[in-house]
């Protein structure tokens, strides 16, 4: 791994109109997802951010600026990067298809990352948090475990659900014994072959079988 970028920072503008505009109040659910994409979150600051989707459907649109070491072959574009995030094409689609206006959706939901940081290797390949050496992954996992407990609190949800299993795992152990509800729906990445046989489907399926 050669390059960390914490898009909390450089794209500050992005995740601080997302949360003011959605994150307010109380939420029935919390969908929590791995880490930052390279063409998502890492682009516009807001999770599973592709970008027709944060500034179409959701209204946003934000000055970004760059992380201090830019690997050559992921630039930060912001909201002039081209290229789609797959993951968040089909996340937010199916929320703009279940529920219309991001309001509605937002008002039983909110999504956030565990793991606010994007690494990548020299090739410029992502690497997820769950491939880290174990002894960043400890330190890394301390601290990402303690802000989804704080965020758990100031939002209190009923339902606390991964977005995938590695996401699911990390919420059974940061928020243990804490009263919610906590299992997991399909992740929407083109690396998982269910989610390219439907993935909105699957997803409604998990919803329903744990009562929402």
């Amino acid at each position: 791994m050669t390059h960390v970028y914490n898009p909390l920072e450089y794209a500050r503008a992005g995740w601080d109109a997302y949360a003011e505009r959605f994150g307010a109040g109380s939420k029935e659910v919390l969908l929590t997802g791995m880490n930052p994409g390279p063409f998502g979150m890492a682009q516009v600051g807001v999770p599973f951010g592709d970008i027709p989707s944060v500034r179409d459907w959701m209204g946003i649109d934000a000055e970004i600026g760059a992380p201090g070491a830019e690997h050559p072959k992921r630039p930060i574009l912001g909201f002039g990067c081209k290229r789609r995030e797959v993951s968040g094409t089909r996340l937010w689609g199916w929320a703009a298809d279940r529920f219309g206006a991001p309001e509605t959706f937002f008002d039983r939901f909110f999504v956030l990352n565990y793991c606010p940081l994007c690494f990548m290797e020299e090739s410029g390949r992502n690497r997820t948090p769950d491939k880290l050496p174990v002894s960043e992954r400890s330190a890394l996992f301390g601290i990402c475990d303690e802000a989804l407990l704080l965020t758990a609190e100031q939002m209190k949800p009923r339902y606390v659900l991964g977005v995938g299993a590695f996401a699911e795992a990390r919420i059974r152990e940061a928020l243990a014994g804490m009263d919610v509800v906590i299992g997991r729906i399909p992740h929407p990445s083109p690396a998982n072959p269910a989610a390219n046989r439907g993935w909105g489907a699957a997803a409604d399926k998990a919803l329903e079988g744990m009562g929402i």
